[in-house]
C-alpha cells in the first residue's frame, strides 16, 4: 500500500478504503513490535488517522476492526434489502435472478479477487497440469492471496489444505461433493496435506437436532467424503465435538481468536442477535481456527507459520475474512482462498436447495430411477414453451438447470459446447438434454454408491484418528 496520503481516496469504495485501513494498522503495529524509529511510527500512525478519517467521510460509520462497511455485508437480520440485491452468508443464499447470484457483484462486496486467466495459466504452469474444469468454467471464480500460495509453492515452501462440511442430515446431495472433488485435485497436483473439519457443533447449535444426531451425521457425512478418493496417508477428517476435547494446540487458537472478535464484530459480520445462544456467537472461532498450522501439531510438527489454502463456497467467506483480520494479530499467516459459486437446486438457481426436500436436488443414496425422475419432473428449462418456438428461438443454457448440471459434471469441454451450442440454436429440446444429464448423472451416483460401500467404521476411524501424515515439516 502506498504510504503517501496524497493518493487519490475519493477513487475508493467504501470496502477498498475499508481494506486500507486495516493494511495500515498492521504496518502500523509491525513498526511498534519492531521497535521501528518514532519518526517512522508518527509518520504511520498520522496515515492511519488520514485513512480513518476518509473512510468515516464516505461511509458514515467508523472503522471498526473486521468489521466491513454495512452496507457491504449481506446478512440475513431483518434489515431491508434491495429488490436487486443477492443475500448471502453462511446460512442463506437467496436471489430473484434466474440465473443465479450475481457473482462480478460479490466479489466487489466482500473485496476478492476474480480468478482469472492470468491466474489459471499460472496453476498449469506451477503444476505441469491442465487445470481442473471448475477453473476452465469459472465455477472456482474467485480467490484471495492464491498468487501468494504459488509464490511459497515456486519456491518450495509447504502449504496445506483446509475445507470442511456442515453435517446437516445423514444423505449429501451431488452439490455438496463440488468443494470435495476441487480439493481432491488440488491436493494430487500440489501434493500436500489436507485438514477436513466436520462441524457437528454448529449444526447442533443451528438445529434442532441431538447433539448425538449430529455427531452421528458427522460420521455418516465422512464416509461419503472419504468415497471421493482421497488418500489416508495425506488427509485428516475430524469432528469438532472429538477434536476439540484431545488438542491443546486447537483450543489455543480458538481462545486466540475470541479475544481479537468482539461481540459487536460478529453481530455485524454474521447478523447475530441478542438472543441468539452463546454458541452461535463464539463459533465462528472454532471454524477459523483451522486456518493456523498450530492446530495440527501432530501434522506440522509443531511449526506455526505454514500457509492455509481454503477451498470453499463463498458464502463462507466472512468465517474467514474475519479470520484474515484476526491473524496478524495473533502471529498467524493470513489463509488463503477458493471461492466457489453455489451450486443451483433441480427447481432453478434462484431457488435453495434443501436437505428436507428430497426433490430439491440429487441425492447420494438417489437410485437411477429416482435421479431419471426427478431430473424429468422437476429439472428448471430454459427451453420454449411449444416445440416449434424452441425449434425458431432456442434454448436459454443461463437458466436452464440440466444445462447447469452438466457444466459442473461432464468433463469434456468440447461436448458441453456442442450441447449448448445445439440447445441454444434450437436443434437440441429440453428433454433431449435432460436425457443427457441423466446418463451423466446415473453413474457417476451409483460409481460414488460403489466406492461409498468399501467405506467401513473402521477406515473412518483411520481418517479421524489424529496422527503424522506423510510429511515431513
Amino acid at each position: 500500500m502506498a504510504d503517501s496520503p496524497n493518493c487519490d481516496l475519493k477513487s475508493l469504495s467504501p470496502l477498498q478504503l475499508f481494506e486500507k485501513v486495516t493494511e495500515q494498522g498492521e504496518k502500523v503495529r509491525a513498526l511498534k513490535a519492531g521497535k521501528a524509529p518514532k519518526d517512522e511510527i508518527d509518520a504511520a500512525v498520522r496515515m492511519l488517522l488520514s485513512l480513518k478519517l476518509s473512510y468515516k467521510t464516505t461511509t458514515g460509520q467508523d472503522y471498526q476492526a473486521g468489521l466491513p462497511p454495512k452496507d457491504l455485508v449481506l446478512i440475513n437480520n431483518g434489515t431491508a434489502k434491495e429488490e436487486d440485491e443477492d443475500l448471502v452468508d453462511p446460512w442463506n443464499v437467496q436471489t430473484s435472478n434466474a440465473k443465479g447470484v450475481d457473482y462480478d457483484k460479490l466479489i466487489v462486496r466482500f473485496g476478492s479477487s476474480k480468478i482469472d486467466t492470468d491466474l489459471i495459466n499460472r496453476i498449469e504452469r506451477a503444476t505441469g497440469q491442465k487445470p481442473h474444469h471448475f477453473l476452465r468454467r469459472g465455477i472456482f471464480f474467485s480467490h484471495r492471496d492464491m498468487d501468494q500460495v504459488l509464490d511459497a509453492y515456486e519456491n518450495k515452501k509447504p502449504f496445506y489444505l483446509y475445507t470442511g462440511r456442515g453435517p446437516s442430515s445423514q444423505a449429501m446431495h451431488v452439490g455438496h461433493l463440488i468443494p470435495f472433488m476441487f480439493t481432491k485435485w488440488l491436493q494430487e497436483v500440489f501434493d500436500v496435506p489436507l485438514v477436513i473439519q466436520l462441524t457437528d457443533d454448529e449444526k447442533y447449535l443451528w438445529k434442532d437436532m441431538t447433539i448425538e444426531k449430529a455427531y452421528e451425521y458427522a460420521r455418516e457425512n465422512a464416509k461419503d467424503i472419504i468415497a471421493c478418493g482421497f488418500d489416508v496417508n495425506k488427509t485428516f477428517i475430524f469432528s469438532d465435538l472429538d477434536y476439540l476435547g484431545t488438542s491443546a494446540g486447537f483450543y489455543k487458537n480458538i481462545v486466540k481468536v475470541q479475544k481479537h472478535v468482539t461481540f459487536n464484530q460478529v453481530k455485524g459480520i454474521f447478523g447475530f442477535t441478542d438472543s441468539d445462544c452463546i454458541g452461535k456467537i463464539s463459533f465462528p472461532a472454532i471454524q477459523a481456527a483451522p486456518s493456523f498450522s498450530s492446530s495440527f501439531p501432530q501434522i506440522f510438527n509443531g511449526k506455526e507459520n505454514i500457509q492455509c489454502l481454503i477451498p470453499c463456497a463463498i458464502d463462507q467467506d466472512p468465517y474467514f475474512r474475519m479470520t484474515r483480520d484476526v491473524a496478524p494479530r495473533i502471529g498467524q499467516p493470513k489463509p488463503a482462498l477458493l471461492h466457489s459459486v453455489f451450486f443451483p437446486a433441480l427447481q432453478g438457481a434462484q431457488t435453495k436447495m434443501s436437505a428436507s426436500d428430497p426433490n430439491s436436488s440429487i441425492f447420494l443414496t438417489d437410485t437411477p430411477k429416482q435421479i431419471k425422475t426427478k431430473i424429468n419432473k422437476h429439472a428448471f428449462s430454459g427451453g420454449r414453451d411449444t416445440i416449434e418456438e424452441h425449434r425458431k428461438y432456442g434454448g436459454n443454457c443461463d437458466v436452464d438447470v440440466s444445462f447447469m448440471y452438466l457444466t459442473f459434471f461432464l468433463e469434456d469441454d468440447d461436448r458441453l459446447e456442442q450441447l449448448k451450442q445445439a440447445y441454444t440454436s434450437g436443434e437440441l429440446l429440453t428433454g433431449e438434454l435432460k436425457k443427457v444429464l441423466i446418463e451423466t448423472m446415473q453413474p457417476l451416483v451409483a460409481a460414488h454408491q460403489e466406492r461409498r460401500k468399501q467405506v467401513t467404521d473402521e477406515i473412518v476411524q483411520q481418517f479421524m484418528t489424529p496422527r503424522k501424515l506423510a510429511f515431513e515439516f
